[in-house]
């Protein structure tokens, strides 16, 4: 166990939020450097540890025609800074207990780094030598490549880890929300380390990132760190205009994915969702809680508890900058398929034919303020929570409301939302099974395209 895990261990009781409706975000400095790179310093003290992200505003919808592109971008900044080669960094984070990793999203691109706060003086410029001057080594892209590959075509062995790209492929068509992060292996297989070179150039600049720094520091020490090694950035971001997309489907449509080995079938139903900036996505979360947000929720009694057909059934909203999805999902064995299909649907309509009642209400806004504060606990955790914020142009009242939000929901609020938000007709649905057995009676949903899992 290296020194960091060993800090975490010891010292994760220590740092635990009040779960009141007092909560509020905590105490943070937001200011811009010349350059245009914003920053966030959030002190917090509770544990010697420090989380540091950098968060660009670039993901999978700026890949254009090489799906995975910006994933293998954020990857490919670990392979070597400046004279440091891939080995060396690893070596070097490795010695002090440092946890590197990179995240890639629809709409952003995070490089993260934990470690020990008395390790501060070594690794914050460490960090910056990878964001600044990344070697991008030809050898290390071309191992990795092939091995991500690899595992992209394993992927299509569980159905599970491919059904929501599959789902947004198909409802979004060819719009950008539609592309997947990871792409598939014919687009990372025409991907070079010059595409990378020429992503980075694009989208890692200053006045595109956000600098999030949480944790056991002083305000002023760090001020001064930050402008040392970040000041010297500079870069000029692309300029990228996201095409407008009307998300209501004009009917359904079944996007079947033949398995011909599956001895089940996973399935997902849905349709338009909501954006992330959408005043009543608090509410429509202590909704969604009822319908398929935690264990006791009617899609898992119903599917689960009380007929067996699976284990487990969710529901979830899906939300991004400028629209989302709202989805369905679960599997079952290959001859429970279309009673599990048609229970989900019957229970999903208990939202408007039979509607949201005061008992269930309660119970779902006790959950969700039960569930809240934790979310926000660690330095890692807080510091995801500024680059959403930064990410969205979300100001501190999406946390200091929140539970005020919760409270203020009252049931005849709960069923108009439901009525309002949550599709009713014309569904997107993505079924993963043996075809031959789905492909007659998949019909009854809607107009059938199909597709092999070897060629997605």
């Amino acid at each position: 166990m290296n020194k960091l895990k060993m800090i975490v261990v010891f010292c994760c009781s220590l740092l635990v939020f009040s779960a009141n409706a007092d909560f509020k975000i905590p105490t943070y400095q937001h200011y811009t450097l010349a350059n245009g790179l914003t920053v966030y310093l959030m002190p917090q003290s509770e544990v010697p540890l420090i989380d540091v992200q950098l968060v660009v505003r670039a993901g999978a919808i700026n890949d254009h025609k090489l799906h995975g592109l910006a994933n293998l971008t954020g990857e490919a900044i670990a392979f070597g800074a400046g004279k440091l080669s891939k080995q060396a960094l690893e070596e070097q984070f490795e010695f002090l207990g440092a946890n590197y990793r990179s995240v890639t999203g629809k709409e952003t691109s995070t490089m993260m780094l934990s470690f020990a706060a008395k390790d501060q003086a070594e690794l914050l410029p460490l960090f910056a030598q990878m964001l600044l001057s990344p070697s991008f080594e030809q050898a290390e892209f071309t191992k990795f490549k092939k091995r991500y590959i690899s595992d992209l075509e394993q992927q299509k062995e569980s159905p599970r880890r491919i059904i929501n790209d599959a789902f947004n492929r198909s409802y979004f068509s060819n719009h950008p929300y539609g592309y997947s992060i990871e792409g598939n292996s014919k687009s990372v297989d025409q991907i070079n380390i010059d595409d990378v070179k020429i992503f980075y150039k694009n989208f890692y600049t200053p006045a595109n990132s956000a600098l999030i720094i949480v944790g056991d520091f002083k305000a002023n020490k760090m001020q001064q760190q930050v402008a040392q090694l970040f000041s010297r950035w500079s870069g000029k971001t692309k300029s990228v205009t996201l095409p407008k997309f009307d998300q209501s489907l004009a009917h359904s449509q079944v996007l079947l994915i033949d398995k011909p080995d599956a001895t089940e079938t996973t399935f997902m139903i849905g349709g338009k969702g909501i954006s992330a900036k959408n005043s009543d996505a608090i509410a429509l979360s202590v909704i969604n809680t009822i319908l398929g947000g935690r264990f006791t929720s009617w899609l898992n009694d119903e599917l689960r508890v009380n007929t067996g057909l699976t284990y487990g059934a969710r529901s979830r909203f899906d939300k991004f900058a400028n629209g989302g999805t709202f989805y369905i999902s679960t599997f079952t064995k290959n001859s429970t398929t279309f009673a599990a299909i048609d229970l989900a649907l019957k229970t999903y309509q208990r939202l408007w034919n039979t509607g949201i009642d005061q008992t269930t209400l309660a119970s779902a806004k006790a959950y969700v303020k039960g569930q809240f504060p934790p979310r926000y606990e660690t330095s890692s955790q807080l510091a995801n929570l500024l680059a959403k914020m930064w990410s969205l142009g979300l100001d501190d009242t999406f946390i200091n409301d929140f539970e005020k939000n919760v409270d203020s929901l009252t049931m005849v609020k709960a069923n108009q939302l439901a009525k309002k938000y949550f599709p009713q007709n014309n569904f997107q649905f993505v079924l993963i099974g043996k075809a031959t057995l789905l492909r007659d009676s998949a019909k009854k949903y809607g107009k059938v395209t199909e597709q092999n899992i070897k060629n997605i």
